[in-house]
């Protein structure tokens, strides 16, 4: 008899209680943010920190784009340099 009420009335409460904790507090209607004027403020500081972390990316990309241009002029040049050396 104790089986029986443990597999029909508290294993679905227990499943329930677990949804309920996983879901948070949004089942009741109610949200953890502050309201939409703080959403607005936070999607704002991601776009800003979003657009920092895009310029350094593009700095550091272009800086090393223009280094190893640079190598290989000089690399074409000592090559240049060698070939028209005269022979001893």
């Amino acid at each position: 008899m104790k089986r029986l009420f443990l597999r029909i009335l508290l294993v679905p409460l227990a499943v329930t209680g677990v949804l309920l904790t996983l879901t948070g507090r949004r089942v009741f209607g109610q949200d953890a943010s502050q309201g939409a004027k703080q959403d607005m403020k936070d999607a704002g500081h991601s776009t800003k920190n979003a657009a920092k972390h895009t310029g350094r990316a593009t700095k550091k990309a272009t800086k090393r784009g223009v280094n190893k241009s640079a190598r290989a002029v000089n690399k074409g040049s000592r090559k240049v340099q060698r070939k028209t050396e005269p022979q001893p």
